[in-house]
């Protein structure tokens, strides 16, 4: 597995959100392409890995969410990727006619895992109970933070995505720590360590008294 290669394009126009926007299947790149074309900010997050068959090995990009594509769009710009015959909407929430909007923090968390990640990043859309916030202290990961969760006996660290799910890949659990629990957070769990000896100490010594 080779570290993410995605589709982008840039536009400075603001303010923006993070839309999804639904595409006819197998049309996914090219829809990217008419977008950038267009001047549309778009992300198509994909996957480098080799596939084998019987007579030959070939690299080739695996789409993490098919027939979806970021887009990052001013509510002017909404209309634009829908003139596309490829798009047919957008994500909506529940009882609501507005598009579902993807906070910039879930997608910078989400595009960092997809850039750096060495393994396959994958998409989980059933519910995941919520596990402890880490941070990824090692590896090609280093500075992520998400979740800490187990799939099937093996660590992960996951990102939400708001409607989406999460996006999680496998990561050794000795290459991440609690938030919280860097420096200062040792220290301050050195600190209450050595109140509880000393509390320890201190009933100790009462209850001797009391024996005498």
């Amino acid at each position: 597995m080779q570290n993410t290669n995605h589709i982008e394009t840039k536009n400075n126009t603001a303010p923006r959100q993070w839309l999804v926007a639904y595409v006819q299947s197998c049309l996914e790149k090219k829809t990217a392409q008419r977008l950038a074309a267009m001047g549309i900010e778009c992300y198509l997050p994909v996957q480098s890995e080799i596939r084998q068959w019987s007579d030959r090995r070939k690299r080739v990009e695996r789409l993490v969410i098919p027939m979806m594509i970021f887009v990052h769009v001013t509510p002017q710009e909404r209309p634009l990727p829908l003139s596309l015959q490829a798009v047919s909407r957008y994500m909506v929430l529940r009882g609501e006619s507005t598009p579902a909007v993807i906070p910039d923090e879930q997608m910078d968390r989400f595009r960092f895992m997809l850039d750096y990640s060495p393994e396959a990043v994958e998409m989980c859309s059933a519910p995941l109970a919520p596990g402890d916030a880490v941070k990824v202290i090692k590896g090609p990961l280093a500075g992520l933070e998400g979740e800490f969760i187990t799939v099937n006996g093996k660590s992960k660290v996951a990102v939400r995505l708001d409607m989406l799910g999460c996006a999680h890949v496998d990561v050794p659990i000795g290459f991440v720590e609690k938030k919280g629990e860097g420096m200062e957070g040792q220290k301050n769990k050195k600190t209450k360590e050595i109140q509880k000896a000393k509390e320890i100490q201190k009933r100790r010594q009462q209850e001797e008294k009391a024996v005498r």
